[in-house]
């Protein structure tokens, strides 16, 4: 039988089981559990557009609704979650958040079911809160329209939409139409195929400042009620006159259609969906009588403000640096949550984490509030102290230090479970400016070149690039640049502590050093030497990188351009894998290496579950695995540095990974590490090693009078 025979073979079993299952079930003194999910679970179905028996999946699980990730997912998990909601089988499934992305946690993930458990929590999966989806992988169900008779929970699907789904700020200014972000504007939710408004009765500033933090905005402000109540009821001649060229309104007014009303929040809430609301039904175009549509006014944050107030903005926050900082992120507002503590940053470990305290840190850092709080390190892990456990912020908080939490010993937390946000940030439009990625046989004109990045821009146009003097305008498609997207990449740093403990000099024979001098592994004085009399003075250490990233760290270039080396037999997949340095304190580079990649591979993983990948070996695969490090030991070829021609002093040792950015990273922020050196001449100390961001910039200023290379991103 052809494998697409075995599938359908597979498939039609599947649900000739859960039918049998179903009919077992729907005699007279059914076990109770099999008609309704017990009381720790509860089901909906949501998203728009969808009919009453299919939709996205959420899960009512620890007092919050959240979603199921569809990875590994299968019509079998179908069949059980549909009888969870009440319908006899599943007739399919969506992926890729077909009915809409949810908010909140998701709670499941690599869901594998047989078809005729009783619970999804049966189930194989990752564990509850365990996953690394974001929502836009939110699974959904098509259930056959037939109910099990006896049902009950008639609430959980209802053939009228009755969640919240969409919200926007609809400007009504024309001049606010062509400003983005909008941060002012009538609040409106999608209804069927078009947008409703709320009705404005009992509106407050704490509902204001939910849909502000929905939109990707800190913080709300008062807004000119009078202005929108005049607009509504003078006549379109008069509201002109009066409102002059300064305003100027939409010429066709739009018709209302109310559909919420009785608005409630706390002002906590990470969407209007979690407040208390009522809907309109039936006719509600002659509805809010006494009101009028809800109206917001938002306060950006300083990486969306524009004109004055964004440089003034500015100005406030080069006053002190932060106390948080996100890292690790593939994206503007999102990354691991580290936080700055006497003069060292570090990480928070996971334990509680939830969407209240994350919005406090999104809303801290200029955002608007948390689409989601991640747990088990899923934006990497950091390294260094765990300076927070038990976070439990109530969500009015202005700063997460002001939150509960707990000081932890080492036997509390790992990095492992590290703790990340995704906040919601405002809506540029900068899809319409940015770069596609196509054949370039295609390409008629250059528009930019010698584009320099630092890696935060939230567009090309905002990097560095050669003015109208294009280097490359009449090369044609030869020059085109491309991109390859990824949602997670690797992280490399190394291991400080042990570039300190191995550190010492070694007067190395010339006769013992024909290999490295081949692959430019010594200083130029060398060519000079009385070859092979006498020796080179070498600064030898340990080199320990780790990968605490998200995808494993692969060389840039396949196995068929690896160069190989005779002299000491192996394959460089990469020619400059790091840069070693000695520094004078004011900056000044006195002796300088370079380390090729001789062997990517997995020396050792952090944990006993993962599972080393790269060899080199007859002619393995290399690379570094998340989870796992590798270790360039003190004695081999070229780990070091010949400081032959440098004096006695003080000095820097500062190392770089990926000096040239040939392989994709989530942080180069932590690529360089550092330390202090006192060479006397005969005898080296080595001390203070740390990687470079790893201490506040008051610290990296005490740091002898040059504070080395504090990054490796480009400036």
């Amino acid at each position: 039988m052809g494998s697409c025979g075995t599938w359908a073979w597979q498939e039609l079993l599947v649900l000739l089981s859960s039918l049998w299952l179903w009919v077992g079930s729907a005699q007279p003194t059914p076990p109770g559990p099999t008609h309704a999910p017990g009381p720790q679970l509860k089901f909906r179905l949501a998203g728009y557009p969808r009919k009453h028996n299919e939709g996205r999946v959420e899960v009512f699980y620890n007092d919050e609704w959240g979603t199921i990730c569809d990875d590994d997912f299968t019509l079998a998990n179908a069949h059980v979650l549909c009888r969870h909601l009440g319908f006899v089988a599943a007739t399919g499934w969506a992926h890729s958040a077909k009915y809409g992305k949810g908010v909140g946690r998701i709670w499941l993930d690599n869901v594998n079911c047989a078809g005729g458990e009783k619970s999804i929590g049966d189930c194989k999966h990752r564990g509850w809160g365990n996953s690394d989806c974001s929502h836009e992988e939110d699974a959904g169900v098509i259930c056959k329209d037939e109910r099990i008779p006896g049902f009950k929970d008639s609430n959980v699907i209802e053939t009228e939409q009755s969640h919240v789904e969409e919200v926007r700020l609809r400007p009504v200014v024309s001049g606010a139409r062509r400003q983005l972000p909008v941060t002012e504007g009538i609040v409106e939710v999608r209804y069927k195929d078009g947008w409703a408004q709320i009705c404005d009765e009992g509106w407050d500033s704490q509902n204001s400042r939910v849909v502000c933090g929905m939109m990707g905005f800190p913080a709300e402000k008062k807004v000119n009620r009078n202005f929108y109540k005049q607009a509504k009821s003078q006549p379109k001649q008069k509201r002109r006159e009066d409102i002059g060229s300064k305003k100027r309104l939409f010429s066709e007014r739009q018709q209302l259609n109310y559909r919420l009303h009785s608005v409630s929040c706390t002002g906590t809430e990470v969407h209007l969906s979690m407040c208390t609301f009522e809907f309109y039904r039936g006719n509600a175009s002659a509805a809010c009588g006494a009101g009028m549509p809800a109206v917001v006014s938002c306060v950006p944050g300083p990486l969306f403000a524009t004109g004055n107030a964004h440089k003034k903005k500015q100005r406030q926050q080069q006053q002190g640096q932060p106390r948080i900082r996100l890292k690790g992120g593939a994206k503007v507002g999102e990354g691991r949550v580290e936080v700055l503590k006497n003069s060292e940053w570090g990480t928070i470990c996971d334990d509680r984490w939830n969407l209240l305290s994350a919005s406090v840190v999104c809303r801290e850092l200029g955002f608007g509030s948390a689409k989601e709080a991640l747990t088990g390190a899923r934006m990497g892990q950091g390294t260094g102290p765990i300076h927070m456990n038990e976070v439990q912020c109530l969500g009015t908080e202005k700063s997460l230090w002001s939150c509960p939490f707990k000081n932890i010993t080492q036997e509390d937390c790992k990095h492992t479970e590290d703790a990340a946000i995704r906040c919601n940030i405002p809506y540029m439009g900068y899809e319409n400016l940015e770069t596609w990625y196509w054949d370039a046989s295609n390409v008629t004109e250059m528009v930019l070149s010698g584009v320099k990045c630092a890696g935060h821009e939230m567009s090309l146009s905002h990097c560095q690039h050669h003015s109208a003097s294009l280097n490359c305008k009449n090369t044609g498609t030869r020059f085109a640049a491309g991109v390859i997207c990824s949602e997670t990449a690797s992280d490399l740093l190394l291991h400080a502590p042990l570039v300190q403990e191995t550190a010492y000099i070694e007067d190395r024979p010339l006769h013992m050093l024909y290999c490295a001098a081949e692959e430019n592994c010594l200083s130029s004085s060398a060519r000079l030497a009385n070859w092979p009399y006498g020796h080179r003075r070498l600064l030898r250490f340990s080199s320990q990188i780790h990968n605490n990233g998200r995808a494993d760290f692969r060389p840039k270039a396949g196995r068929h351009s690896w160069v190989w080396h005779e002299c000491h037999r192996h394959y460089h997949s990469m020619d400059i894998f790091t840069h070693y340095d000695i520094l004078t304190p004011n900056g000044t580079k006195v002796a300088e290496g370079h380390k090729a990649s001789f062997c990517l591979e997995d020396t050792e993983c952090e944990e006993a579950d993962v599972a080393k990948r790269y060899e080199c070996a007859n002619f393995g695969e290399q690379g570094i695995t998340v989870g796992c490090w590798d270790l360039y030991r003190h004695d081999i070829d070229c780990q070091w540095i010949d400081i032959t021609d440098v004096k006695p002093g003080n000095y820097i040792l500062q190392v770089v990974i990926n000096p040239n950015f040939e392989v994709a990273e989530s942080d180069f922020t932590n690529n360089a590490m550092k330390c202090n050196c006192k060479y006397d001449g005969h005898r080296i100390w080595v001390h203070s090693c740390h990687i470079g961001d790893a201490l506040s910039e008051e610290a990296n200023k005490r740091f002898e009078q040059y504070p080395g290379q504090l990054n490796n991103q480009i400036s």
